[in-house]
């Protein structure tokens, strides 16, 4: 029998206006001087404001790092670490989207770290390499109900060099406390909203239809799905609905709980289009959704239909299901097609399809996949015929 290692997530401190405890946590951790690592839009925001105001009342001399951008670089990572070092602080508040969280946690990592970030790639056993006494320690702030990075284990950071998005793993990623507060994500705009929902939806999903075998993250993946079935219109039709808000965090954090089990070809086709064509990760997800799950059918069509047993909806069957996705991407207007977000002369399919085969996502696809698969996963999405047309 192969054999397995199972993990689960840290301290969580949840609820509406937890924010308001963030003194609390880095008292907590002994953290005295923190660097609060966010985007250039939220560090205008009076969250991010009022934050930085309440810590510095109690004492806690903060420090803002916010160039993070929408598909975060290298160097965001290294100008974090430069700004945590000349602040001499001693710990990290990764705040908001799965950017500022991805990056947060690389520079709460890299601020002990003498290798250059790219060493530690999720391949094999690079983690290992790591200095794991150096590493700081993170709070997590999701401003944000998509990525789950705050109970994740890994980073993804752009390389500008390569223009390939790394998977950059090591244990000690997995900060130490996680505020949800859902008060944080009710000013986020309805198409945010829908695109970070159906990221959570394609973590879970995907997740469930891994193979390997994690009973514990398929329990989690099914009430995550269970959980956005029933919030996220309503998230995105009513964004003052902190009920809504606070189930939306919640799904987030069980996606990348779940996805410890395996991610596949939906995250495989868009890390590179992400990061060639500078598209949202949930949106990207949320297009190559149907393309993939209909190519894979043959071997997750019985997983599909406990879902849809599980989600109680009319028609329990794998084309069922299709609907279901097809008719909830239609009401959050998402497009069909790759093709209405990314001009054809722009797809560089050949590079795509290898850069998607290669990603460290593909081992979990349910199909064995080769780079002519990728190409043709490609193509559907292009043309929006999907495989069982």
């Amino acid at each position: 029998m192969q054999k397995y290692n199972w993990n689960y997530p840290t301290t969580m401190w949840v609820g509406e206006n937890r924010i308001k405890d963030l003194g609390s946590a880095c008292k907590t951790l002994n953290i005295k001087k923190p660097l609060l690592v966010t985007d250039k839009g939220l560090s205008q925001s009076d969250i991010v404001k009022n934050t930085l105001s309440n810590l510095k009342n109690e004492g806690i001399a903060v420090e803002l790092y916010s160039n993070v951008v929408g598909n975060p670089t290298g160097t965001n990572v290294n100008e974090g670490v430069e700004s945590y070092k000349k602040n001499n602080c001693d710990g990290v508040i990764a705040f908001g989207g799965g950017s500022g969280l991805d990056v947060g946690k690389a520079v709460a990592f890299m601020s002990g770290q003498t290798l250059p970030i790219w060493d530690f790639e999720d391949v094999g056993d690079n983690w290992t390499r790591a200095n794991s006494d150096k590493i700081a320690s993170i709070i997590a702030v999701p401003t944000t109900a998509g990525t789950g990075s705050e109970t994740g284990r890994a980073s993804v950071i752009l390389n500008e060099d390569t223009g390939v998005k790394n998977i950059i793993f090591h244990p000690k990623f997995l900060p130490s406390i996680v505020i949800l507060d859902p008060v944080l994500t009710v000013g986020l705009p309805s198409k945010i909203t829908a695109a970070t929902g159906m990221d959570a939806l394609a973590h879970n999903l995907e997740a469930y239809c891994a193979p390997s075998y994690h009973p514990m993250a398929d329990g989690i993946a099914l009430e995550g799905m269970k959980l956005i079935n029933k919030w996220l219109l309503e998230a995105v039709n009513n964004g003052t609905n902190i009920e809504a808000r606070m189930n939306m965090l919640t799904a987030a954090s069980m996606g990348s709980t779940a996805f410890q089990k395996g991610l596949g070809a939906i995250h495989s086709l868009s890390h590179p289009v992400n990061a060639l064509n500078n598209v949202h990760h949930g949106l990207s997800n949320a297009i190559f959704m149907p393309y993939v799950l209909t190519f894979n059918k043959d071997v997750i069509e019985d997983k599909i239909i406990k879902v849809c047993d599980y989600l109680e909806l009319k028609n329990k069957t794998f084309d069922g299901f299709i609907s279901w996705i097809l008719d909830l991407r239609k009401k959050l207007e998402i497009p069909h097609k790759l093709s209405e977000v990314i001009k054809e002369k722009d797809l560089q399919l050949d590079r795509l399809s290898k850069m998607a085969l290669e990603d460290p996502s593909t081992g979990g696809n349910p199909k064995e996949l080769t780079e002519a698969d990728m190409k043709l996963m490609y193509q559907h999405s292009m043309s929006g015929t999907l495989f069982n047309d």
